[in-house]
């Protein structure tokens, strides 16, 4: 069974806000990513917001000056992920951020993304749950992916069903 997990941190909330850190992690393998993206890359990505800022503390001119370009990022992640299902435990989120950054550079993700609920009972979700919340998460994504495989890992005996 393979388990690969993304994480997603943005601008902020609103929905202006566009991805500004990715990162994976396949449980299975071992493989994993993670990289800043240069929001000076895609056009119009000027919102930011100061208290997302105090969450991940990334500052804006750390992204410029060591991001990937939005088609780079796309690149090696369709080159990395092509034909894989990734999960995120904020599915809504990460799916928005996602579809900002492959909309922005017209090119079409080759991988699919899918919520906790494709490899998780409803009891194993609220579960999770209770556990995300008690983690002390430095909100960077990398950190995070491998706190969310922790969580999957603790509320599943035999391992996640992915489908």
């Amino acid at each position: 069974m393979e388990l690969i997990c993304i994480d997603l941190e943005a601008s902020g909330l609103g929905a202006e806000s566009y991805p500004i850190e990715v990162a994976w992690v396949n449980d299975a393998t071992g493989e994993h990513d993670s990289f800043l993206i240069n929001p000076e890359t895609a056009p119009g990505w000027h919102y930011w917001d100061d208290y997302a800022e105090e969450i991940h503390g990334i500052e804006r001119g750390v992204l410029v000056s060591k991001g990937l370009d939005i088609v780079n990022a796309c690149k090696r992640m369709n080159k990395m992920l092509k034909g894989k299902t990734l999960i995120s435990d904020a599915f809504e989120f990460d799916l928005f951020w996602l579809s900002r950054l492959f909309e922005a550079t017209g090119i079409k993700p080759n991988f699919r993304m899918a919520g906790l609920d494709r490899i998780l009972s409803k009891e194993q979700r609220i579960q999770f749950s209770f556990l995300a919340k008690a983690q002390f998460r430095k909100h960077r994504a990398l950190q995070d992916v491998e706190d969310i495989i922790k969580c999957i890992k603790a509320v599943t005996v035999q391992g996640p069903e992915v489908a």
